[in-house]
């Protein structure tokens, strides 16, 4: 998710988000010699995107974060803490940057100074392979969350790139809209309005369509990608869920794992002699048993605004008139979200879930990966429970399912505790790998199984290479 989950405030009123070993030389999308040798930013004056009220393009040296720190086309505290300190960053990607926003009544997105929602971003390398990836933000970020850990790769290997800010962003994300549930519906609706308006931008650029258009994201991002294949397949060749939250109205979801999480955490830190009792909890209500060491910091940081921003989402009518609940409040204080039982929460709560809710009827190819240590999204209670509902729906041979031993939720947290956790990002490049050697020659990754950590692994080595395969 965003902030936490990852977060943007207003409530809505417009229109309407086999895996191969790193090392291994990837099944790049066929390109036509056009494609290939464009010319430096050429069509750049002409181009539009459909839809857009505003948009600004630009002529870059370099698309990936190697340059556009320095030129001002990405903004590094919007992808801060998503990827491991030492992951390298390619460079020699020169393209047109399109920045802009769809037309949008909420303003919690105030970069480059437009206080406008429904930004995006579109980049255009010069060197395209045919292909086209789209992403939302995790959590409630700005559009260039995924900049390190998504966008650098793939415009590397000669991609076109687009993603959005799905349209509220921040902490305030669940004042858009006008009925519980919007700030959230908006997300995937304009992930689809950027899909159509990027493809369309893609063949005036290149002068035809994309060859693959593939979705991918971490976390609210990779919920969008599993909402996006379930309900609009037309528009994508394939996807890669990175952690993706699972929302479903009769649970489990966020607000029926978190508020356990709020109970129990402190009992267990302080010690003493309900503190096996309270850890017991924990493990019961999904939290894994070893990943203890990473209770501090998610009770600390993510747990309570996570659930007390996502509750006032879908259920703002809990606490009355306070908004967003009251900060770490103990258990058994008025309207405090330590005790929230969604189960017990009234129909029109549970309906508002259901708004927004995953099927598991995924229509094109899906790779998923979690990790075995998530403390945020516990993998028994998201990705293994979405695994199923795709075999339940008659979708199984649509989707594989890699359980990631000794991941966790965000990457950055491998620098704390380099001997205990391993990054996902090496294993989503060789999830999206697979999807490509899938979709291209149609060899079927491997069968869903867990990734095991390599004995003897190095955090170095952890860094640059997963193989899914075994």
């Amino acid at each position: 998710m965003a902030l936490p989950i990852g977060v943007t405030p207003n409530r809505r009123g417009r229109t309407a988000l086999g895996a191969l070993a790193l090392a291994t030389a990837a099944v790049l999308l066929p390109a036509p010699a056009s494609a290939r040798a464009a010319g430096h930013c050429a069509n750049q004056s002409s181009l539009r995107v459909p839809g857009a009220a505003h948009q600004r393009s630009d002529c870059l040296e370099e698309l990936t974060t190697a340059g556009t720190v320095d030129s001002g086309h990405t903004d590094p505290a919007d992808w801060a803490g998503l990827t491991p300190r030492d992951l390298s960053v390619p460079a020699g990607v020169p393209g047109i940057q399109i920045d802009g926003y769809f037309p949008d009544s909420s303003t919690t997105n105030t970069h480059h100074g437009w206080n406008h929602d429904a930004q995006f971003v579109i980049r255009l390398p010069d060197r395209w392979n045919g292909g086209l990836v789209v992403a939302g933000t995790p959590g409630n970020r700005e559009q260039y969350a995924n900049d390190r850990a998504i966008a650098d790769w793939v415009l590397a290997r000669g991609y076109a790139y687009a993603a959005t800010d799905k349209g509220n962003t921040g902490p305030g994300f669940h004042r858009d809209g006008s009925r519980p549930g919007d700030a959230v519906a908006e997300w995937n609706t304009r992930l689809t309005q950027l899909t159509r308006a990027a493809r369309a931008v893609v063949a005036q650029r290149y002068h035809r369509p994309p060859t693959r258009t593939l979705a991918t994201g971490m976390s609210n991002g990779g919920y969008l990608v599993r909402w996006q294949l379930e309900n609009h397949p037309e528009l994508y060749d394939g996807g890669v869920d990175w952690e993706g939250t699972l929302w479903h109205a009769k649970g489990p979801n966020p607000l029926t794992f978190l508020p356990p999480a709020l109970r129990h955490c402190p009992v267990y830190a302080a010690g003493g002699p309900a503190a096996d009792t309270a850890r017991q909890e924990l493990h019961r209500a999904g939290f894994p048993a070893g990943s203890e060491f990473l209770w501090p910091f998610h009770h600390q940081v993510y747990w309570d605004l996570t659930q007390r921003l996502y509750r006032e989402e879908f259920d703002p009518a809990y606490d009355g008139a306070t908004e967003a609940g009251t900060p770490c409040c103990a258990p058994k204080t008025p309207a405090c979200d330590a005790d929230y039982d969604y189960a017990t929460r009234p129909a029109e709560v549970h309906e508002a879930v259901e708004g927004i809710a995953l099927t598991g009827r995924i229509g094109k190819p899906l790779i998923t990966l979690h990790g075995t240590l998530d403390v945020l999204l516990p993998i028994s209670q998201d990705s293994d429970v979405y695994s199923r509902m795709i075999r339940e729906a008659g979708r199984g041979h649509l989707h594989r399912y890699y359980r990631i031993e000794d991941g966790t939720h965000t990457d950055s947290l491998v620098d704390s505790f380099p001997g205990r956790l391993r990054p996902l990002l090496p294993c989503h490049r060789s999830a999206f790998t697979a999807l490509e050697s899938w979709l291209t020659t149609g060899h079927r990754p491997s069968a869903d199984h867990t990734v095991v950590r390599p004995e003897g692994a190095t955090p170095a080595s952890l860094l640059t290479r997963c193989r899914l395969d075994g």
